[in-house]
């Protein structure tokens, strides 16, 4: 089964920080936190200030880092595997998704260790299956983000591309 990924982080250098995590299966299994003790506001970049930092609710998904881990590994272990971890961002959001999933040296032994870039699976698309898709904009929430991923991998396979495997 297939997992879209997508996160969100103060911004695009090597010390980035881990600020909100999320999963969409394709059986519509969703997973999703935002973190409380990985970064301060000032880690953040403007953009990060101001676009994806108001639409957090804390109160709501915060979880410390330890939290975050245990509530992840116990939403994969309730999934069936293997399970292919998917993103359309993976040099960033994959090493984020390790720092929940690796806990105690140990990887969940149904998530295969490796994720799996989503934009190059869309490259393989004709014209025509993605004709009358209308590609999103995405809103910077890693929720709603993994969502529209998770729904344009569905509508895009619906098609004729026959490049990837159902599991």
């Amino acid at each position: 089964m297939k997992l879209f990924l997508d996160c969100e982080f103060t911004q695009l250098n090597r010390d980035t920080k881990l600020i909100s995590l999320a999963l969409v299966s394709e059986a519509g299994h969703e997973y999703y936190v935002e973190l409380t003790d990985t970064y301060q506001v000032g880690d953040c970049s403007d953009f990060v200030i101001h676009n994806v930092l108001p639409l957090l609710d804390l109160a709501e998904h915060g979880k410390t880092l330890v939290e975050a881990q245990s509530s992840l590994l116990a939403f994969l272990s309730n999934l069936e595997g293997p399970l292919e971890v998917c993103s359309d961002a993976p040099d960033w959001d994959w090493d984020l998704f390790c720092q929940l999933a690796y806990v105690n040296h140990r990887w969940p032994a149904n998530v295969v260790n490796r994720a799996t870039n989503l934009i190059l699976i869309f490259r393989h698309l004709q014209a025509d299956d993605i004709g009358n898709i209308t590609l999103p904009e995405l809103p910077h929430h890693a929720l709603l983000d993994a969502r529209l991923l998770a729904d344009l991998y569905r509508r895009l396979t619906a098609g004729s591309y026959r490049g990837t495997e159902h599991e």
